[in-house]
């Protein structure tokens, strides 16, 4: 019986995550798997929240790692922090903000929403109306909205957020690790990120920081918080307890991949790892439009690590992609909700954030379009 794992293709990852993968990150998870209680292996999570907190630029405590994907962390800081009845003030602009507007409904929040043009960032003007005309306990946002290529001015909303009382959270699923990013200068109270895109290893894994303000309001919930699993006041017990106590079994081999991945952005330097995926963003753009290509976003406005493409009049989205997957081993993204159909999302991100990586897409697409 053949193994299907013998007929898997080497693809170059340009999607929206994940991103490829550095072989010195495959290396790490491929050690020696150890327990989750293992003293080397808490070791190694002490070194991780370390780690995180200087990509993060914060002084968190409560800076760890949970073992699942972005998604979870996303679950994870709106049931730790939104408790029924709270006003919630959602700023949105994507689908993926429309995504965190489920989810706090779910949980019971009283959910105002701030409504954006998905191709456009958010106007801080209106933001800062809203904010000081409310009494909103939290405010969410996106940083780099994955469904659009937009990046937003997180760093002016924060300072604003604060002034009112309230805790800003923010989805830094697609930013951290490629984009200038400051949670304690820019009064972030809770982020959540992924292991997949710029941080450049497998998907499995979601960074997330809570800010004392914000493990104040956990810890002093009416009711316990919703969900088990994701459940700070008993993962803190696990990350920074003493002795430290059991919450689940951490694969112990995707934080080795992690590790490894968080390891090379630093010893590159972060400032270097942002330079690089803005120089081949930049590459990219003109390439795109050296083949007649349009970018949705407006220049000032883009996510460097992912680039929204229009898709010209007469070309059938899925055949391009099937071919660039088929033929040239490569992935590109489809639009999401109202852009589907009409864009690609094509990402620069982690290890994919290379030159070399972008001409092997622009040749690509140069035949399938000249056909």
């Amino acid at each position: 019986m053949a193994n299907v794992l013998d007929s898997l293709d080497s693809v170059l990852l340009m999607g929206p995550g994940p991103s490829s993968v550095n072989p010195k990150v495959y290396q790490a998870l491929s050690r020696p798997t150890i327990g989750h209680m293992d003293a080397q292996f808490t070791a190694l999570m002490d070194e991780l929240k370390l780690s995180l907190r200087k990509l993060m630029f914060t002084n968190n405590e409560a800076t760890i790692t949970l073992s699942g994907t972005g998604s979870s962390g996303m679950e994870a800081v709106m049931c730790n922090l939104v408790e029924e009845g709270d006003q919630m003030l959602m700023i949105t602009n994507g689908y993926f903000a429309e995504r965190m507007v489920d989810v706090a409904g779910r949980l019971g929040a009283q959910v105002d929403t701030l409504e954006f043009p998905w191709r456009s960032p958010i106007d801080v003007d209106q933001a800062a109306a809203k904010i000081k005309g409310g009494s909103y306990k939290l405010v969410g946002m996106v940083h780099g909205e994955t469904s659009t290529g937009v990046i937003n001015p997180i760093e002016k909303i924060g300072p604003l957020v604060a002034q009112k009382g309230g805790l800003f959270i923010v989805d830094a699923v697609t930013s951290l690790g490629g984009n200038e990013l400051r949670m304690d200068d820019w009064a972030i109270d809770a982020l959540y990120s992924c292991s997949q895109k710029c941080i450049g290893c497998p998907s499995g894994l979601s960074p997330v920081s809570f800010s004392p303000r914000a493990m104040e309001k956990i810890l002093g919930r009416k009711k316990k918080v919703p969900n088990f699993y994701l459940d700070m006041t008993l993962l803190m017990k696990y990350w920074d307890g003493s002795p430290r106590a059991y919450h689940h079994t951490a694969p112990a081999n995707m934080y080795y991949g992690l590790y490894e991945a968080l390891s090379l952005i630093h010893e590159e330097g972060i400032e270097k790892v942002k330079a690089r995926h803005i120089a081949t963003h930049e590459h990219l753009a003109a390439g795109l439009q050296g083949l007649g290509l349009s970018l949705l976003v407006e220049k000032g406005h883009r996510l460097p690590n992912l680039s929204t493409v229009m898709i010209p009049e007469g070309v059938v989205d899925l055949d391009v992609r099937k071919e660039l997957r088929g033929t040239y081993k490569i992935e590109i993204g489809a639009g999401l909700g109202v852009l589907a159909g009409k864009i690609w999302r094509i990402g620069t991100m982690g290890h994919t954030a290379q030159k070399e990586h972008v001409d092997k897409l622009l040749g690509a697409l140069k035949d399938i379009l000249g056909k």
